[in-house]
């Protein structure tokens, strides 16, 4: 596998940080320019080795020469992102990203690259945190984890092997999958758990006693409520990215809720067993690879 001589990386945070963080032990990687907004994270980035250099524009000194461009902000910020970059991209510079919805980042490719659509991989790795920044980067996340590219079709064959090729580098295993089915199969199983849990907290902020409930909550209400400590741009960004879907898992969700209100109301305690019975069957069955 050829050695990269520069990756210019835009948003230097968990996703992004420890991507190259890998590919810099492996020696896959000769240099690496950070380019984010926030001075502070950049110094820490450069502190922790995870960047050799940085930036706070997108500019032709920071994207120089750069083999591979990677996105790695909240999806939102694409289309500027790209629509900064179109004037100063290297001829020869592949471009992909780390978003967790594909559509609106593949149209964004289409809208803002179109002369340059050839050279833009969408890529979505399944691994994550509720921690943020350049100091949550660390080596070994995406081993044994999951990487789907989603194509937009006009992808040079070259553009792919090498993003396949540098995943699979750092431990990820690749699947392919189309933009619209990949955003519906992440609104489910990422995008409303996310909802759920951030809806459950709020109904703690929102209630008159929730604050002093809070003081007796533990590893239950700890393990439901992790997810909620997600960086609300992030998940704000996501969330509106992939409302259709999400709307009509809000939807599913409410229709749950009535079927255990319904449930609890009447006394119904073999129906309730029977409920949790096949939702524990359902979770042990994931958990076992089944």
């Amino acid at each position: 596998m050829p050695i990269l001589n520069h990756i210019a990386l835009i948003g230097v945070g968990l996703i992004g940080g420890s991507f190259v963080l890998d590919l810099k032990r492996q020696g896959l990687v000769r240099t690496v320019t950070g380019i984010d907004t926030d001075r502070d994270n950049l110094q820490r980035a450069l502190e922790r080795g995870v960047i050799d250099r940085a930036s706070a524009i997108i500019d032709k000194n920071s994207i120089a020469d750069a083999d591979l461009i990677v996105i790695a902000t909240p999806v939102a910020s694409v289309s500027g992102i790209l629509t900064a970059l179109a004037p100063v991209l290297p001829a020869h510079a592949w471009i992909s990203d780390v978003g967790s919805t594909k559509i609106s980042v593949i149209e964004a490719f289409r809208r803002c690259l179109p002369d340059r659509l050839h050279h833009c991989i969408a890529a979505h790795p399944i691994a994550g945190s509720d921690r943020s920044g350049a100091d949550s980067a660390q080596y070994g996340l995406f081993q044994n984890r999951k990487l789907i590219i989603t194509p937009h079709g006009s992808e040079d064959s070259d553009g792919i092997s090498l993003i396949e090729n540098l995943w699979r580098a750092v431990g990820a295993e690749i699947y392919t999958m189309d933009a619209q089915r990949h955003d519906a199969v992440f609104a489910a199983v990422s995008h409303m758990p996310h909802l759920a849990a951030f809806a459950y907290v709020h109904q703690l902020f929102d209630h008159p006693d929730g604050k002093a409930y809070l003081k007796f909550a533990a590893t239950g209400f700890r393990d439901f409520t992790r997810i909620a400590s997600g960086h609300p741009a992030v998940w704000a960004d996501i969330c509106l990215a992939n409302k259709d879907s999400l709307l009509q898992l809000v939807q599913g969700l409410g229709k749950q809720l009535d079927v255990l209100a319904n449930i609890l109301t009447t006394d119904d305690r073999e129906a309730l067993y029977r409920y949790f019975e096949e939702a524990k069957t359902t979770r042990d069955r994931w958990l076992d690879g089944n």
